[in-house]
């Protein structure tokens, strides 16, 4: 019941434990971690995860904004005040990056904030495609799931060859969290300015967008990043 398939179409069995395609590799037939949550696959998870990241950046975005009305800073514009707001957004756009598209986010262009976005949502289209080729629906010829048991017609017993180990995983998360780690200061860093009541409504605005799409496409990159690896990995130089 696996693919490629010997047939024309994939055998389903809903009772079977492992599914084998034509070369007699296997891979065991059961729910993954998200499914048992009660979600669908990895693409429902991930569209959840973003809601809640999302709201999580606004509430915390709204208590600063909160603590520092209460703490009365800023509320008089001098011309000192003016003069560290415009140092705030040169900190903003290198916080971004001058040559990042996502630096349009914390500028009042509209033909940048239509470039900006638009880039965000490729990449976003993209690795949705890397999404759906993980989830563990085995009969469709678009996963990528490699399938990696082998099941001996001699025996009822089934044996992972998959070569990958916790080593792997450990070097993997080391190899994300000095790629990605900037990014996600850097968009935490805007969070934080676009709470403070010193900026106009609008400044508050851009620097909000701008570091949660940030934070957001380096953590969405992060999960697609470990989903499709824990479907296709076979070794630790796979990961």
């Amino acid at each position: 019941c696996g693919v490629p398939s010997a047939f024309d179409e994939a055998l389903e069995c809903e009772n079977c434990t492992m599914c084998c395609n034509e070369d007699d590799d296997c891979y065991p037939q059961e729910e993954t971690k998200v499914v048992k949550w009660g979600l669908k696959g990895y693409g429902t998870f991930a569209a959840v995860l973003s809601a809640c990241f999302i709201a999580l950046c606004c509430m915390v975005a709204f208590l600063l904004y909160i603590t520092a009305r209460r703490k009365n800073i800023g509320n008089s514009v001098t011309p000192e005040t003016e003069t560290k707001i415009k140092e705030v957004d040169m900190y903003a756009l290198s916080k971004i990056g001058k040559d990042s598209v996502y630096s349009y986010f914390v500028t009042d262009k509209v033909f940048g904030w239509f470039i900006a976005s638009a880039t965000l949502g490729i990449q976003v289209g993209i690795l949705v495609f890397f999404i759906l080729a993980s989830e563990a629906n085995l009969q469709n010829d678009r996963t990528d799931i490699q399938f990696t048991w082998q099941c001996p017609r001699d025996t009822d017993v089934c044996d992972d060859k998959s070569d990958e180990t916790p080593f792997g995983w450990i070097c993997f998360s080391l190899l994300m969290f000095a790629f990605l780690s900037k990014d996600m200061i850097n968009g935490s860093k805007l969070i934080y300015h676009s709470a403070k009541i010193t900026h106009s409504f609008k400044s508050r605005i851009r620097y909000f967008v701008g570091g949660t799409c940030l934070c957001s496409i380096t953590l969405f990159a992060l999960y697609v990043s470990t989903a499709y690896n824990a479907a296709i990995a076979t070794s630790n130089t796979d990961i």
